[in-house]
């Protein structure tokens, strides 16, 4: 079984609230590990960048990239083999999500499962709280 990695924070009334920090689903994984292969990163020792921006018809949308490189602010976490880094401004809107992938003819590419979003657009690229 993967350990899962928590992320937890204080809240003003002093309530400690664990945070389950972002899973990858088996198909992700494996889409993963191909695409950094294809783009000469290695899935072993590089990181799928994940990230929250302003913008999109939701108000947030979503980032999702290679690097080789983490930044000390960065919240460093691994599920199903694959580590996942973030930048601290994002680690509260993807509390929770699973990362997915859905290929094939129908299929969206990547799908963020995010418990966090109130609303999403038709795509599914963006959101809001």
């Amino acid at each position: 079984m993967v350990n899962r990695l928590f992320y937890s924070i204080f809240v003003p009334n002093l309530e400690l609230i664990f945070l389950a920090m972002i899973k990858v689903s088996e198909s992700a994984k494996k889409k993963i590990a191909a695409l950094m292969s294809d783009e000469g990163f290695d899935n072993l020792q590089d990181f799928v960048r994940v990230g929250v921006k302003s913008g999109g018809c939701s108000g947030l949308s979503y980032e999702l990239k290679f690097d080789k490189v983490k930044a000390e602010d960065d919240k460093l976490f691994e599920d199903n083999d694959i580590k996942i880094v973030v930048d601290k401004r994002s680690v509260l809107y993807l509390a929770g999500t699973v990362l997915e992938f859905s290929g094939g003819l129908n299929g969206k590419g990547f799908v963020f499962n995010n418990p966090n979003a109130q609303r999403t657009c038709g795509c599914g690229e963006s959101f809001s709280l």
